[in-house]
């Protein structure tokens, strides 16, 4: 039987996940009864979870009532020029400890993720995985916990901006300057790259925001 640690565990991991992939969008109420029941864990390590996740600004209040949070225009700047440093960083570690088995992977990666541009959500969760990839390249623990903390309030945002026209193919080369520039251990070519395709997508979020392109989940 688990433990309660563990089902508190348990019980942040899911509701996180179902956040991550759209299940509970920004807005959206979270109701202790209805989560206890959709995840078949009780209501004690529930309302842990939530309690965790309000504490982590993942989750907002308004009354009585927890919703998921959003970002506004601040915030998503703030995030992305966070995100930028640390990707970055974990691109320019990249260059200098991945192994040639990590390099390939990476490189599969992006191979395998060109047939889901016509996909948005699914190349999302691809791109997540690639970008997570390279922060395990790292090979730095202290460095690869800050970016899960900045990849989880990404989850923050409602849409995707690899739906945008255009967008996932454009992305996708990016991705492949990425790995060709940790192929050759030249971090500073990784890093400049890694903080232009970021560049690219914060733009198209940006556009997103101000109604000029569209984009879904």
């Amino acid at each position: 039987m688990a433990s309660s640690k563990e089902a508190q565990k348990d019980a942040y991991d899911l509701i996180l996940e179902a956040i991550d992939t759209g299940i509970y969008a920004p807005g959206d109420r979270l109701v202790e009864s209805e989560l206890a029941e959709r995840f078949g864990v009780s209501r004690t390590p529930i309302r842990e979870a939530l309690q965790r996740l309000e504490t982590q600004s993942m989750l907002t209040r308004t009354g009585r009532s927890l919703i998921v949070a959003s970002l506004d225009h601040n915030q998503l700047a703030e995030l992305y020029a966070v995100r930028a440093e640390l990707e970055g960083l974990a691109a320019r570690l990249a260059a200098q400890h991945a192994s040639p088995e990590e390099v390939r992977v990476l490189f599969s990666m992006v191979e395998q993720d060109r047939g889901l541009v016509e996909n948005p959500a699914r190349l999302s969760r691809a791109n997540r995985r690639f970008h997570n990839q390279i922060h395990l390249a790292s090979h730095n623990r202290y460095l690869i916990a800050q970016l899960d903390l900045v990849h989880r309030s990404m989850a923050l945002l409602a849409t995707t901006s690899l739906a945008v026209d255009g967008r996932g193919l454009q992305a996708l080369d990016e991705h492949l300057a990425i790995v060709k520039a940790i192929a050759a251990g030249d971090g500073d070519a990784a890093c400049e790259a890694v903080k232009r395709h970021l560049s690219y997508a914060f733009e198209t979020r940006l556009k997103i925001d101000a109604g000029e392109v569209s984009a879904s989940r």
